[in-house]
């Protein structure tokens, strides 16, 4: 449609609900891309049941997730800035971007927990997530939790030089309910990996609120798959595929809106999910295998050997750890900790990272090389 805006024409975008019409145009080749998009997603859910602590890998991909998620974004921050903000041993860390990615995992986190409570996947929760994510930081000028409600537009400095216009505010709202309609099986039941793939760029196109929308669109993947019981734990996000492939990912978006070539969105995502889904996998059992070689390492240490195991466990949770919270968390004597920590050192195991004298801070180096990997903005 087109309409004046600051005087000029301007051409907005508004889409056609789901499903496409005409409908997906898809192939053998394509059926077996979704196949083993299907097969690569059944394995990491399978392993991950696997795992001796899911719940402690789960907590680093999720940060390793908004991480790279807000790189996408236009953020600096590390995944070590991030745990170093959380254990409150920050400074020197992008402070803004390292709050900018922690509400990240703040949002997601609400997002599951509300999902596992049979919350529906709904408006009312996307902005739920929404506000979450905007609640502190340089986003919470934006209406956090509100459907916008003046005009944006994506590259340019108007809308009239604008690379993409959404539609007008005050169709964001029946625009989203046709969406969210969709995501429960209205007009009809899509497969689960096609309808995350058709709502990304949907939510995208709509654009609806004034900040976080790329942020959330790619939530929204994790969050139906998990929804849908395609996944148990959220271990599958795209937004690395989707940083590596940056130019091709805006360019398909937009073909889809210019030209209606959903097929090829469709074969980019499914090979981003399996693609992904077998990284997942590999460092999950990289991890696994990490941990037993270096407490087979630990145990050959003779008198510290146990104090030490214990150590070497808090840092699988807390991979960067100073001596008094170590020794909080472990009601051993500063003594004993630092003569662990000590030890560890000595084997490799672990790194003094702060370069401080006071107040130090020792890193599990290659854990931490392993769970950060491809998060260097």
């Amino acid at each position: 449609m087109a309409r004046r805006i600051g005087g000029e024409e301007v051409r907005l975008y508004v889409p056609r609900p789901l499903p496409p019409d005409p409908g997906l145009a898809l192939g053998p080749e394509d059926i077996d891309r979704l196949e083993r998009a299907n097969r690569a997603l059944g394995r990491l859910d399978a392993l991950a049941q696997l795992l001796p602590d899911p719940d402690l890998f789960l907590y680093f991909y999720v940060r390793k997730e908004a991480v790279l998620s807000s790189q996408i974004e236009g953020t600096q921050s590390s995944l070590s800035d991030l745990l170093l903000f959380e254990t409150d041993a920050a400074p020197g860390v992008p402070l803004d971007d390292v709050q900018e990615v922690s509400r990240y995992v703040a949002a997601m986190n609400h997002g599951i927990e509300r999902l596992r409570g049979d919350f529906p996947l709904s408006l009312r929760l996307v902005r739920e997530i929404h506000e979450k994510l905007l609640a502190k930081g340089r986003g919470a000028g934006k209406e956090p939790g509100q459907f916008r409600r003046s005009q944006n537009w994506i590259g340019g400095t108007r809308p009239g030089n604008a690379f993409y216009v959404p539609p007008p505010p005050e169709l964001v709202v029946d625009c989203l309910g046709r969406l969210e309609k969709f995501i429960h099986d209205d007009p009809v039941k899509t497969p689960t990996l096609l309808k995350a793939a058709l709502v990304h760029v949907q939510f995208e196109t709509i654009h609806p609120f004034l900040d976080g929308n790329g942020r959330l669109g790619r939530l929204l993947i994790t969050l139906i798959l998990c929804n849908e019981g395609a996944l148990r734990q959220p271990l599958l996000y795209l937004s690395l595929y989707f940083k590596q492939h940056r130019e091709r990912y805006y360019e398909l978006l937009q073909r889809v809106r210019t030209t209606g070539d959903w097929e090829s969105w469709i074969r980019f995502f499914l090979e981003g999910v399996e693609q992904t889904a077998g990284q997942a996998v590999d460092l999950a059992t990289k991890v696994r295998e990490l941990f037993a070689r270096d407490r087979a390492r630990i145990a050959k240490l003779g008198r510290v050997a146990g104090s030490a195991l214990r150590v070497h466990e808090l840092l699988q949770a807390h991979p960067l750890i100073s001596v008094p919270k170590a020794t909080k968390l472990l009601t051993l004597t500063p003594p004993t900790v630092r003569a662990s920590l000590a030890a560890l050192s000595e084997v490799g195991i672990v790194k003094e990272v702060s370069g401080r004298r006071r107040d130090r801070v020792f890193g599990y180096r290659r854990y931490l090389d392993l769970i950060a990997s491809d998060t260097n903005a």
